[in-house]
């Protein structure tokens, strides 16, 4: 008689977790192809500076230098493609330096080797800038399309946020950042998405792996380690008040992001020291200036003005302490909300931290925004606030380069005069405003995913966090 009841029950549990699994199916088919399309819109919007000429080092004409922030086209990409040797396809930093002026040498950018290694890949069949924006495009955007697949996967339809953003549109192909995006989400799924009995370490070493591998591409998520090993350490959802620490655990876990980038890097240091140094050199030595987007220059005017060396070197440590001691406070506050929550909210920590460097750093370039739009996928933050951000997040991204234009022809004498500046100034302040609320709201808002991973089909319905009852001491 128990045989035969067995039966018709498997039957039944199949049919009904099948409706599920067709839905999160359609539901993650549909993020992709509308992060594709929104893709192809960023490529396109960037494609407008190439061509339709070019001159004989493969340079877009005629008119480059002044339609690309005339026409709000610029991207780093189209115009490193001179003044880093990409165009002559040097291998970067074996052979480089930096020279007494600061200016980069022998195949050296200044990025960290992964992002170097990426340029490279996409400039050697190219042989305009044209071709290596499109072939840039290319690589990156498989990491774009995995990056709305987490998403989904984590946080069902709100993903469309990352989608159909508009940061996907201006920023998608302004810089080499999907890559290192995709390794920040990456390390969130591995933690909370994947599927299987896995340990809490080893998952933490899979995501510090991938950690390790943002580092190496763009620095940023090498600072989400604290908060991952900080998560390891207290247990993560077994947590239960009074239980012993892992150290071990959360040692494995920094040691193995630490490792990865340590491996990663220590090639290009043996083979070429200077070159490799110098990219990091360089943006040590960068200036505050009109082109940095951020309150160090705006709040400061005129001191602010890159011939006053001595506010140039106070900001150039102060810069590095506060965005360190803002992490700090970040890890702290983590700690005084797990008492509340049950586990250590690593990732709300890592938004709160990603504020702080975005707030602090005397640089703030615009596709700083892709870094930080997934936080708002994953993390609940009220719409109102994600739409603010946004709205003087384009603000600021278009009018920099209409004011870039204004700038450089000449239009103002007072840099800080003009339509363009004011909006520009508009756009600073308010996402300054933003950040500093963000850096509280992040660690007070609940995560739009399941807190434990589960042998399931499909991503979680959207709703309430669920965090599994501790078991008894």
């Amino acid at each position: 008689m128990t045989g035969t009841a067995v039966g018709p029950t498997r039957i039944a549990g199949s049919e009904a977790a099948a409706p599920p699994r067709r839905r999160s199916a359609l539901l993650l088919a549909v993020l992709v192809v509308l992060t594709a399309a929104t893709l192809v819109l960023g490529y396109a919007n960037k494609a407008r500076c190439t061509g339709p000429e070019f001159d004989a080092q493969g340079r877009s004409a005629p008119d480059y230098e002044n339609r690309k922030d005339r026409d709000v086209c610029y991207s780093d990409i189209q115009h490193l493609w001179l003044g880093r040797d990409i165009n002559e396809h040097v291998f970067p930093y074996v052979d480089g330096g930096i020279d007494a002026n600061g200016m980069l040498t022998g195949g050296t950018v200044e990025y960290p080797v992964l992002t170097g290694m990426i340029m490279w890949l996409a400039a050697l069949g190219a042989h305009t800038d044209a071709g290596f924006l499109l072939a840039s495009a290319l690589i990156m955007a498989p990491f774009g399309l995995a990056t709305g697949w987490l998403l989904g996967r984590l946080s069902r339809w709100r993903a469309l946020l990352w989608a159909l953003g508009p940061p996907l549109v201006l920023y998608a192909f302004h810089n080499w950042d999907l890559p290192v995006v995709a390794c920040a989400v990456g390390a969130v799924w591995v933690v909370h998405g994947l599927r299987g009995s896995r340990s809490l370490v080893w998952r933490g070493n899979v995501a510090a792996l991938l950690l390790g591998l943002g580092f190496a591409l763009k620095l940023y998520p090498g600072a989400f380690v604290l908060p991952l090993a900080l998560y390891v350490l207290t247990r993560g959802e077994d947590r239960v008040p009074g239980s012993r620490l892992d150290w071990w655990g959360a040692v494995r876990v920094a040691g193995t992001a630490v490792l990865t980038a340590v491996v990663v890097n220590l090639p290009f240091a043996i083979a070429g020291f200077p070159g490799w140094k110098a990219s990091f050199t360089f943006q040590e030595l960068r200036k505050v200036d009109f082109t940095t987007n951020s309150f160090w220059f705006w709040g400061f005017r005129p001191d602010s003005d890159p011939s006053n060396i001595g506010f140039q070197d106070l900001v150039s440590w102060l810069s590095p302490v506060l965005v360190l001691a803002s992490f700090l406070v970040a890890a702290a506050l983590g700690l005084w909300r797990m008492r509340r929550v049950g586990s250590y909210p690593w990732v709300a920590v890592s938004a709160a931290m990603l504020c702080g460097f975005l707030l602090l750093h005397k640089v703030h370039s615009p596709q700083y925004t892709l870094w930080l739009l997934p936080f708002f996928v994953l993390l609940r933050v009220p719409w109102g606030v994600v739409a603010g951000y946004l709205a003087a997040d384009a603000v600021m991204g278009i009018g920099i380069f209409r004011w870039l234009y204004d700038v450089r022809a000449g239009a103002n004498l007072e840099i800080t005069q003009g339509l363009a500046a004011q909006a520009v100034a508009v756009g600073v302040w308010g996402r300054a405003a933003l950040l500093v609320a963000l850096f509280v709201l992040f660690l007070r808002v609940p995560p739009t995913f399941e807190l434990r991973p589960e042998d399931r089909e499909g991503p979680v319905p959207e709703g309430p966090p669920t965090v599994a009852a501790a078991p008894a001491a």
